[in-house]
């Protein structure tokens, strides 16, 4: 029972791919982008339901308090003529009851409407992917930020470490009368600069670690593990390969929401000429009414009247001075903007392959120089530090080796982080 407590308790490790199917099982956006879906399909029966049958029962209920008094010529009741009799007609109370059917047979508005809740719910499919294609980029920019910030603060604490026995032994070398004190007031600077990179690279580290977990669904203190390392995880996303991919921009997520749209404008102007069409709609219905002079008629012998009308009720627009002429030139006009939109659209998203493409294998580039700098840099600054111990080189010349090492390490970082990002883009574009 301990062992199980302590792997409940224990904080949850994600590989990158792990992160990824989480994110999108439990990341707030991914969440309400699959309730968008559903709500679409509802939408989509709600319209449907409209040209369905539709039954409504209606109760109404009057109490005369005080009941109008007519007259009536008196000689009707064997009176004098030219007098009149006073008369109430019916009874104080009545109840009426009725149930109606209704039956829409033709409205040109219904169809269009029918039609543009199946282009809803595509859309709100394709919204979706796009969704979960924006989470997946999140989820690898914040899983790199993470590991970036990590080697960060270890490559720091290595410099520093470096840094404070450099200064210690140059302080005792000074203290001796063997040096001189400029030599412990540059390594001074460089340690102070390097011990806030430090304060800074763990402060960052906890923040990108924050993110990731928002981008997560987690609560944002949870103390997440990532399982992979930045090097390893850099190796696995080069793959010169994905640059031949065959690119079908039916498959892109931008090209099928732009159509989306089109679709959209089309179905608005078939509703503009639908407005000119007849509606035609059929009803019929049962009721009862029941009088009385006092509240019996929820009684077994009080007597109800019966009656039922069958109707068909047509709408026939004549003339609208011009009204839906206007609506169904501005429905065309935005048809038009839509067709270049959707021109436009696929020209940038071939732009945007293009640009993808090229910044991907410029990031591997660059991850590769930086390596090498990074190499040179590093045996640079370790043969300054050897000619600083034999005399034969000053400390300002140490400091320009550290201070350039430094920039490599950040730059040979940063590099790898940009291979991950770039390859995510590039396969988001291809939707692979």
């Amino acid at each position: 029972m301990s062992w199980l407590a302590s792997a409940q308790d224990a904080p949850p490790s994600f590989s990158l791919d792990q992160a990824i199917a989480h994110a999108l099982e439990h990341n707030y956006s991914a969440q309400n982008a699959e309730r968008d879906v559903l709500d679409a399909q509802k939408q989509k029966w709600e319209t449907i339901a409209t040209g369905l049958p539709q039954i409504n029962g209606a109760v109404s209920y009057q109490n005369q308090l005080k009941q109008p008094v007519s007259q009536i010529p008196a000689e009707f009741f064997g009176g004098e003529p030219g007098t009149f009799q006073e008369v109430v007609f019916g009874q104080a109370q009545s109840m009426s009851a009725t149930a109606t059917l209704t039956q829409q047979i033709f409205d040109g508005s219904y169809i269009v409407g029918v039609q543009a809740t199946k282009t809803f719910l595509e859309y709100s499919q394709n919204n979706k992917e796009k969704t979960e294609l924006e989470v997946r980029k999140s989820v690898v920019e914040a899983y790199g930020n993470v590991l970036l910030a990590q080697e960060s603060v270890l490559i720091s604490e290595r410099n520093k470490a470096t840094l404070e026995e450099n200064l210690y032994e140059t302080k005792r070398i000074y203290e001796n009368g063997l040096g001189d004190e400029e030599s412990v007031d540059q390594l001074q600077i460089t340690l102070s600069t390097v011990d806030n990179q430090l304060k800074n690279a763990r402060r960052m580290e906890k923040i990108t670690l924050q993110m990731l977990n928002l981008v997560l669904g987690l609560p944002i203190d949870t103390p997440t593990i990532l399982s992979e390392n930045l090097d390893d995880l850099t190796q696995k996303q080069i793959d010169l390969a994905l640059i031949d991919t065959p690119f079908d921009i039916e498959n892109n997520v931008d090209y099928k929401m732009a159509q989306n749209l089109n679709e959209q404008r089309e179905l608005e102007l078939k509703l503009a000429k639908s407005y000119a069409l007849p509606t035609l709609n059929a009803f019929v219905n049962y009721g009862g009414n029941s009088f009385s002079d006092s509240f019996n008629f929820l009684n077994s012998g009080q007597q109800w009247f019966g009656s039922s009308i069958l109707g068909i009720d047509l709408n026939i627009p004549i003339f609208s001075s011009f009204k839906r002429s206007a609506g169904t030139q501005r429905a065309k006009i935005a048809l038009d903007k839509a067709k270049t939109q959707f021109t436009e659209a696929q020209a940038q998203i071939r732009l945007q392959l293009e640009s993808a493409k090229s910044d991907y294998i410029l990031a591997i580039e660059q991850y590769g120089t930086s390596k090498d700098n990074l190499e040179l840099a590093e045996r640079i600054e370790k043969k300054n530090q050897i000619k600083y111990s034999e005399g034969l080189a000053t400390s300002f010349e140490l400091r320009q080796a550290q201070t350039q090492l430094y920039s490599s390490q950040q730059e040979y970082l940063q590099s790898m982080v940009d291979v991950i990002n770039k390859k995510t883009e590039l396969e988001n574009i291809i939707n692979k």
